[in-house]
């Protein structure tokens, strides 16, 4: 994991959610505290979230994207054919950088050693320093309490929060809802 960010994604009964926290560090410092790690991709169908260095998540957003458009916006394709790429190419493996893509219907961990990762219980992931903290308390939320898919998963990035140090309460989420 990355002393870079928190990020978390639920792919839940109704819609699917990914959450972010908006703290920037180099070192032990604070340089920005309201970044954006989140976005749409794939004509609004599919989220995507970053952990790792900024310059390079804008770099691996926009080279997801044009695999998402050549496998026709198919996500496991695209994962797939991603993943590939981003292990073969000599600069891009040794990025310190994780993602999460999902949509409706999938959701994968991705890193630069060609991992594609889908959760075990296919509903919730997390990468970055406070990960644990928010996938833990998310799975605690989803058993004991009764909140919505976004709900959950911004007080799971408010209580991994109150222990990382590297993430902040500036949480920003996107959802997909769940065609009905």
């Amino acid at each position: 994991m990355f002393d870079a960010t928190t990020i978390l994604a639920y792919k839940g009964k109704s819609k699917a959610v990914i959450g972010g926290d908006g703290q920037v560090t180099f070192g032990d410092s604070v340089l920005k505290g309201n970044a954006t790690k989140i976005r749409t991709l794939g004509h609004g169908k599919i989220l995507a979230g970053f952990a790792g260095s900024t310059a390079d998540a804008f770099n691996l957003f926009d080279m997801f994207e044009e695999f998402l458009e050549n496998k026709k916006g198919d996500l496991l394709k695209s994962v797939v054919e991603f993943s590939k790429a981003w292990r073969k190419d000599k600069v891009l493996r040794r990025l310190e950088a994780m993602m999460i893509v999902l949509n409706n219907d999938h959701i994968f961990i991705l890193t630069g050693n060609g991992d594609v990762v889908e959760p075990e219980d296919g509903e919730l992931a997390s990468i970055g320093s406070g990960g644990n903290y928010a996938i833990s308390a998310a799975r605690a939320l989803k058993k004991h309490a009764s909140l919505d898919e976004e709900a959950l998963v911004k007080e799971s990035l408010s209580v991994a929060a109150d222990l990382c140090i590297y993430t902040n309460h500036n949480i920003k989420t996107l959802t997909l809802e769940r065609a009905k």
